[in-house]
């Protein structure tokens, strides 16, 4: 199976691609990353430094893969479907909360909710990972008619869960030993 990954250059793709290049039946056909196009992709992702040989590319030849995963941040899946064509026989997991709402004829990729839906569909909106535990925790639950009230969720990440990006709030010495709340009432994965 030949895939390709939009936005590899974050920490998502990253794992991804640690994930594909061990897998015997994927062959990764490009790795794309608009901010670093014709570097190694070990130049970005020091881990996987001797496993691959791959570059970023510049260009994403959807007609030569069977399968897209996209990477890029929350809202550029959206944007690069707006610039893109759709090929018919393309499948498409994406990897963004653009389409976790099941728009545009996506699938929500939560697997213990809609197995059967998912081995049919060719374009999966895959569960973030709070989204994913907070499922799994309350969906029994919510199958047994035992949630009967508003439920209260805290979760806490780590310096990861706000991407690569640089930000005022990212920095290790702002994040050690602190805990803040951000986005509250109003996350972007509320839905």
């Amino acid at each position: 199976m030949k895939v390709g990954i939009i936005g590899g250059a974050g920490y998502t793709a990253g794992e991804l691609i640690r994930l594909l290049i061990n897998h015997p039946e994927v062959e990764i056909a490009f790795v794309h990353s608009t901010s670093n196009a014709g570097n190694p992709i070990t130049a970005v992702h020091g881990g996987l430094l001797g496993e691959t040989d791959l570059k970023f590319s510049y260009t994403h030849p959807l007609d030569d893969i069977d399968v897209l995963f996209l990477c890029s941040g929350h809202g550029q899946s959206t944007a690069f479907w707006a610039e893109n064509p759709l090929p018919e026989h393309l499948k498409v997991i994406d990897l963004a909360q653009d389409f976790r709402d099941e728009s545009n004829g996506y699938v929500y990729g939560l697997p213990e909710a809609n197995r059967t839906a998912i081995q049919s569909a060719r374009l999966i909106a895959n569960p973030g990972c709070f989204a994913t535990a907070i499922q799994l925790s309350l969906l029994p639950l919510a199958n047994a008619g035992k949630i009967n009230s508003p439920v209260q969720i805290t979760g806490i990440t780590g310096s990861t869960g706000a991407g690569v990006k640089p930000g005022s709030t990212t920095h290790f010495s702002w994040r050690a030993d602190n805990l803040s709340v951000y986005k509250a009432f109003n996350h972007q994965h509320l839905s």
